[in-house]
């Protein structure tokens, strides 16, 4: 997968979240109903400062790969981070915040793309 196909990004940023213990991860494919982005990815943190964490994981590693955010807002709080690459959106929330918002019923009609996560323990050898 090249860095000019957009599921590298989003598989990236899954990856991200995931190693971070975040959770609740959801990527939307909302090309075909929003004017704002093609791509949206939600997910959770537990508490504000794990809304952080992530979001910051977030931002260096897509910085690393040459990918830097037009906008970013919510970093103070940490209960709801959105960063926006322009074609994708990412939306990190505390659980709370995400139930009451429920941006999944606003792009209700976008495809759900299958993620690649590597699930496997990082610090276990497969011997």
């Amino acid at each position: 997968m090249s860095k000019s196909d957009p599921l590298f990004y989003l598989n990236a940023i899954a990856q991200i979240i995931f190693d971070k213990k975040g959770s609740n991860i959801l990527a939307l494919d909302v090309r075909e109903i929003s004017t704002l982005t093609d791509y949206v990815v939600i997910a959770e943190g537990n508490i504000d400062k794990h809304v952080i964490a992530i979001a910051q994981a977030i931002l260096e590693r897509l910085q690393q790969v040459g990918l830097s955010p037009v906008h970013i807002e919510g970093v103070k709080t940490g209960d709801w981070i959105v960063i926006d690459y322009l074609h994708m959106m990412v939306h990190i929330f505390m659980p709370g915040l995400r139930d009451k918002y429920q941006l999944e019923q606003l792009w209700k009609e976008g495809h759900i793309i299958d993620l690649q996560i590597d699930v496997t323990p990082k610090n276990l050898s497969a011997k």
